[in-house]
């Protein structure tokens, strides 16, 4: 009885998988390898909770470290990830699928290491939504999507609620949902690194309103130097308390802002939220201007 249900798992979700395969890949699946329940016990000690690393498993399989991921109650989600990052796999800023366990009721995702980490990765950003015929949105921008590995390289993770965008349309019909949904979660991270807060914390208004991060730092840039708004761990890392880096730091809080704006329309593509940052990297001050 067992085993029936397991080859039949092993069927309905390798047939949902490919079906996303394909309609993510444009016809042309990328092959993901299988590996048995077995296989990863044997790699996670039995899903040993020692071995968790924010929400993943730790684990050894076939002489790598690997992370390990069983979506219980979402796994349609799960494969949506799986399709996803293996359309995403040749850029060396996204998470790389290793391959999966369908024989389980809930697939279980088997991606390459990389640790928890807070990071800018905007070049990464972009290529979903430049790279392809069908541009892929994220959808789920925030800290906990970017990882970094064993060399400090950021990786983009966490592909479950992407969607594509129909070839020749400009936004996804339901909702009209552009890229700039992604764009508007990136400004939200430039804040909370900038800041040191999670975008949920509330805030009281001078009004009494109470709000989220992005409205209280939309609503306190106006009339706040940088230094009342960055974090002061931030400010402590420059010895000499240069002018050099509160001008890179308010032109971060500036970029921030303008992808947080609440007219999508308005805010940067994310190719030129990348070609901005390198600006800011490189100690040039400019005017940001869309």
């Amino acid at each position: 009885m067992a085993n029936k249900k397991r080859e039949r798992a092993f069927y309905e979700n390798g047939s949902v998988l490919l079906e996303k395969l394909i309609a993510s890949c444009n016809a042309k699946p990328i092959p993901i390898p299988t590996f048995s329940p077995q296989q990863l016990r044997q790699a996670t000690n039995n899903f040993s909770p020692d071995l968790r690393v924010a929400g993943w498993y730790k684990g050894s399989l076939e002489g790598r470290i690997v992370l390990i991921q069983s979506l219980g109650c979402w796994p349609n989600k799960g494969i949506n990830d799986l399709a996803i990052s293996a359309q995403m796999s040749g850029h060396s800023n996204v998470l790389k699928p290793i391959g999966c366990c369908l024989h389980t009721l809930s697939p279980i995702s088997v991606f390459e290491f990389a640790a928890n980490a807070q990071w800018q990765i905007a070049h990464a950003l972009s290529y979903p939504h430049t790279a392809f015929p069908r541009p892929v949105i994220h959808m789920n921008i925030q800290m906990r999507s970017i990882l970094l590995d064993e060399h400090d390289v950021p990786k983009l993770s966490y592909f479950y609620d992407s969607v594509s965008i129909p070839e020749g349309e400009t936004h996804i019909l339901t909702g009209k949902v552009t890229e700039k949904a992604d764009v508007y979660g990136f400004g939200r991270i430039l804040l909370e690194l900038l800041t040191g807060e999670h975008y949920r914390k509330i805030y009281r208004l001078t009004s009494g309103k109470d709000c989220t991060l992005v409205a209280y730092i939309h609503n306190r840039a106006q009339g706040s130097c940088i230094n009342e708004i960055v974090d002061l761990a931030i400010l402590a890392e420059d010895g000499e308390g240069g002018a050099s880096l509160e001008h890179q730091l308010q032109a971060v809080l500036d970029l921030a802002l303008t992808c947080t704006g609440e007219d999508p329309q308005r805010r940067p593509a994310m190719v030129d939220v990348t070609k901005q940052l390198r600006r800011i990297e490189r100690f040039v001050p400019s005017l940001i201007i869309y």
